[in-house]
């Protein structure tokens, strides 16, 4: 406590009370009063150099050698005051980019659904021949349909067409899907009607 009470006195900043008890500990402690003089004598010798003056115009070229502070791009701000919005907007960002994506990634033909050994196939063209029955739903991707005879169910053709014949009977509905958004909202259909329903 003495050392501390030391380098406050020679600042200036010891009160009256303590500078009195530390007058008082430096006569009874030979240890702290050789170490108040040396303090003392460091202080003394540090105010006794003059001042050195800045020459003119030290700052100012200081000041412009300095970098200069680049200004954040309005939309940062933006981001930082809504990052529920942003998190937002860069998820739907990302969704959009991997549909669009997938959307693109395959263009083989491709069919699922029941009752797929009484279809026909001519190239890309999946065939349902007259008097042959589908039972359930028939998804065709990358490929055209043409139906002859039954489906009992729904017909969705992804990226390609639908013809039916005056023979034809669809049970369900028939969607044509051929653009990357309403894949999309198909695709989030899909998922929502396999999570709530389970199929």
């Amino acid at each position: 406590m003495a050392a501390n009470w030391m380098h406050d006195y020679l600042d200036g900043d010891l009160g009256h009370e303590e500078a009195g008890a530390l007058r008082e500990h430096l006569n009874a402690c030979r240890a702290c009063s050789i170490r108040f003089d040396e303090l003392s004598r460091t202080d003394s010798l540090c105010t006794a150099f003059p001042v050195a003056k800045t020459p003119p115009g030290l700052e100012s070229r200081i000041l412009n050698a300095l970098p200069k502070s680049r200004r954040p791009a309005a939309w940062t701000g933006w981001v930082r005051r809504h990052p529920a919005l942003s998190a937002a907007a860069l998820f739907l960002v990302v969704m959009l980019s991997s549909f669009v994506a997938m959307w693109n990634q395959d263009q083989q033909l491709s069919v699922a659904g029941a009752d797929l050994e009484v279809l026909e196939y001519q190239g890309t063209t999946v065939i349902v021949p007259e008097g042959k029955e589908v039972n359930g739903d028939l998804t065709i991707t990358n490929g055209s349909a043409k139906v002859l005879g039954s489906v009992r169910g729904n017909l969705t053709v992804i990226d390609g067409s639908v013809t039916l014949a005056s023979t034809a009977h669809i049970a369900g509905h028939v969607q044509e899907v051929d653009r990357a958004i309403d894949w999309a909202w198909y695709k989030l259909r899909s998922w929502f009607g396999t999570l709530a329903y389970g199929s």
